[in-house]
């Protein structure tokens, strides 16, 4: 427990002391919101439902930034790995499990922070949180934030360079974003998009945080298609994170 403290501390005051970079992850979603809300607001249409693009766009946004912000955080791994403090973790007499876990927790830190400040711009999507709501929102972040840095780590573990990784995140981990219904409904996708769709696990992460921007936490018992979704999610979660174990207990040769 006491390496996987440092090494999340680490990952987590290693992000505070990059100022820019907590800009440029905040900014960025806020102004991909902004445009892409202003931009489709006269041409989206819910079925059934009087809302705007922008407030449909929102949870979407929370979850790009748990997305983005988890991963990016498994760059440091690369960096470890270059500057040789990844070897010499390997070394020390600490198990790989707590390794896994230091490196996770920490990125999972960071992508919660991240969604916790823009959960403040909430209200101006037209989304009124109770604190209730807010706790159970942040709950389920951190679900979904392991399940993303647990796959963002899986793919470090194997790249040489950050250049490489950001080729993968490019052709893999947006696409799962672009097609989890963040930025259109499964409903309203074609056919053979909308099975693409069901099949992607962040699709499942989406309709979690969407219902629970929505509905209140004994509601969100009630709610099947809820339950079902956030049970896809955790066994998602708990199998990259499983995963990234077994590999790095395979693959120590770094």
């Amino acid at each position: 427990m006491n390496a996987t403290w440092v090494l999340a501390r680490r990952e987590v005051v290693r992000f505070l002391r990059q100022p820019t970079r907590l800009f440029g992850s905040l900014a960025q979603p806020l102004m991909f919101w902004f445009f892409m809300g202003s931009g489709f607001s006269e041409s989206f249409s819910f079925p059934g439902q009087s809302m705007g693009y922008g407030e449909f766009f929102y949870p979407g946004i929370v979850l790009m930034l748990l997305l983005f912000a988890a991963i990016f955080s498994t760059i440091t791994l690369i960096e470890d790995r270059t500057a040789g403090f990844l070897q010499g973790v390997l070394v020390a007499p600490v198990s790989r499990l707590s390794i896994v876990a230091g490196k996770i927790i920490g990125g999972t830190a960071i992508a919660l922070l991240q969604a916790s400040i823009f959960m403040i711009f909430a209200p101006l999507a037209g989304i009124d949180l109770s604190l209730q709501s807010l706790v159970l929102l942040i709950v389920l972040c951190v679900i979904i934030g392991l399940g993303f840095t647990g796959l963002g780590f899986m793919v470090a573990w194997f790249m040489d360079t950050v250049a490489g990784y950001h080729a993968v995140m490019s052709v893999v981990f947006i696409p799962l974003w672009l097609l989890s219904g963040a930025l259109f409904p499964v409903e309203g996708a074609a056919d053979w998009l909308s099975w693409i769709m069901r099949f992607n696990p962040v699709t499942y992460a989406m309709e979690v945080l969407r219902t629970a921007f929505y509905a209140s936490p004994s509601e969100l018992v009630k709610n099947a298609e809820f339950l079902r979704a956030l049970t896809v999610t955790g066994g998602w979660s708990l199998l990259t994170m499983l995963l990234s174990v077994l590999i790095v207990r395979w693959r120590s040769d770094v």
